[in-house]
């Protein structure tokens, strides 16, 4: 065992993922608890705490080797305080993280946004391969996104950089989107979205396997139209060409902005593999810079549901000097 041990923590609205993890990035163990979303949250960072502690005497961690705690949390959040400005989906508000599980478990603790985490991690350990300069895009329910660039998160002046799915005036006019506006990256280009656009396609021409899913589910899933697409469907292959040109289009003036090395592509759309990359190159390279739409990789993500804690235990480690 490394000498240094680091606890990733990722909190999600469902499950709390935790891990040990070697300075060298190597999970030594993993496990998760339910998210406890009575009392507003309150009751979350106990639990955490009490399941490091019990898992330090299960998998016999000794508590020197422990160095600090990284968390990524979803929602808006205040990095220098360690403060949750407000996570909708676990009921925090103004809730200062750092400052209470530092007192519950004696530990530092850093905290990040889940999204830029999960690119951190990407960047440490997974398709990233040590990229200084790297944007990940999360496609699932919504559009995520992460920035690092000279090896380290970009936050922007209120902590929000990397919100990529609200990238607005993508699709023109376009539907409404969660956040209130219309037209965002969001609504076309993630899971939901790209199930949106299947739906209104086969109710306009009603054939193939698209229109064959359709009437024994009486809905469409993005995998439902990946996987026809890939079957070589025509209505399939329209709808996902339109989310991949939508998708094309605004990491490629992101591309042109920021000049990543390398963007790692996640979340359920990305199972789709380098059938999907096929796809979003040829429409990323319509309008980049020759240069950089040269240079630049798309690359699917590895890391999966270890992402987040990876990232947590590399922002640890950044910020113990580790």
């Amino acid at each position: 065992m490394d000498k240094h041990v680091y606890v990733g923590v990722d909190v999600g609205g469902t499950t709390v993922k935790l891990a040990f993890i070697q300075g060298t990035g190597e999970i030594l163990n993993k496990w998760e608890i339910p998210t406890d979303l009575s009392n507003k949250g309150n009751n979350i960072l106990k639990q955490i705490a009490d399941t490091i502690a019990e898992k330090m005497n299960e998998y016999g961690v000794p508590s020197d080797s422990l160095k600090a705690v990284g968390v990524g949390a979803p929602g808006f959040i205040d990095v220098t305080n360690g403060s949750i400005i407000e996570a909708v989906n676990i009921g925090w508000r103004d809730f200062p993280l750092k400052e209470v599980l530092e007192k519950e478990t004696n530990l530092p603790v850093f905290i990040d946004n889940d999204a830029n985490l999960a690119a951190a991690g990407e960047m440490w350990k997974g398709a990233g391969e040590g990229a200084k300069n790297l944007l990940a895009v999360t496609l699932g329910t919504g559009v995520g996104g992460g920035i690092l660039a000279g090896g380290e998160i970009i936050h922007g002046e209120s902590g929000m950089a990397g919100e990529i799915g609200h990238i607005t005036s993508v699709a023109s006019g376009g539907a409404p989107c969660n956040c209130g506006k219309t037209g965002c990256l969001e609504t076309v280009a993630s899971a939901t979205g790209i199930a949106r656009l299947g739906i209104e396609a086969i109710k306009e021409k009603r054939y193939g396997l698209l229109q064959d899913t359709f009437e024994k589910k009486e809905t469409l899933t993005a995998k439902d139209i990946l996987d026809a697409a890939k079957k070589e469907d025509p209505l399939a292959n329209q709808v996902v060409k339109q989310a991949m040109s939508y998708l094309g289009f605004a990491l490629a003036n992101l591309a042109n902005a920021l000049n990543p090395q390398t963007i790692v592509i996640g979340g359920g759309v990305s199972k789709a593999g380098i059938f999907l990359v096929d796809l979003l190159e040829t429409e990323f390279k319509k309008y980049t810079i020759p240069k950089i739409g040269e240079d630049t990789k798309i690359r699917i993500a590895t890391l999966g549901n270890d992402a987040g804690v990876i990232g947590a235990a590399w922002l640890a480690k950044q910020n113990t000097n580790g």
